[in-house]
């Protein structure tokens, strides 16, 4: 049996880090192999030039950032083919769907369009399902503002506005993957349980 990838998606602050620890939690709990993996990763090369852009170190152009940020998982294509398919469930606290929200959606680096062929083109897996977590601009300041160091989109409501319009555009028209939209701003407990029921409906994960 072939894995299956799951992305979770939303506005930072969303949640992503905090369900796909607790999802990959719950797969090996019930025997079923499962690897999280997180973009950016901001240990490797191309991940840390993302973190240092991010941080306001560089002025990169829109049409390179999208290829910064698409090549972070390119690099993994060929381990995410091998993993699943040897049955193994990957959770993704993002994916190239954060790439068509960020930079196609709001910095319009490409159009759409051609950041689909692109992805076509180098391979780029296509989600079995997206999970949107999705939560207001207010939330997500409120909840980063806890943290010590916010990067160079964090805190403008404006620009998380456009980041939530694009998400939900990506949503409504499926693209890229099959989307459900999950709210976010409700307990983390009550944000899981939707994921798994989810799941368990999709034929996902088995059903108890």
């Amino acid at each position: 049996m072939s894995g299956k990838l799951v992305v979770l998606e939303g506005i930072d602050g969303a949640g992503g880090e905090v369900q796909s620890k607790k999802l990959v939690e719950y797969l090996k709990q019930k025997g079923i192999p499962a690897r999280r993996l997180t973009y950016p990763e901001y240990e490797k090369p191309v991940g840390r030039l993302i973190d240092e852009y991010l941080k306001g170190g560089y002025d990169f152009s829109p049409k390179f950032l999208f290829v910064l940020y698409a090549s972070d998982m390119i690099k993994d294509i060929d381990s995410i083919k091998a993993s699943l398919e040897k049955g193994e469930m990957l959770v993704c606290d993002r994916y190239f769907t954060t790439t068509l929200a960020y930079q196609v959606g709001v910095m319009k680096s490409i159009s759409l369009e051609n950041a689909l062929k692109f992805a076509e083109i180098f391979e780029i897996k296509k989600p079995d399902i997206v999970f949107y977590l999705r939560i207001s601009p207010e939330t997500s300041i409120e909840r980063k503002s806890k943290e010590k160091e916010v990067d160079v989109h964090e805190g403008s409501r404006v620009f998380l506005k456009s980041v939530t319009e694009a998400y939900e555009r990506l949503a409504k028209e499926n693209v890229f993957g099959n989307w459900f939209v999950i709210d976010g701003e409700k307990s983390i407990e009550e944000v899981f349980d939707e994921i798994i029921k989810t799941l368990k409906n999709k034929g996902i994960v088995p059903a108890d």
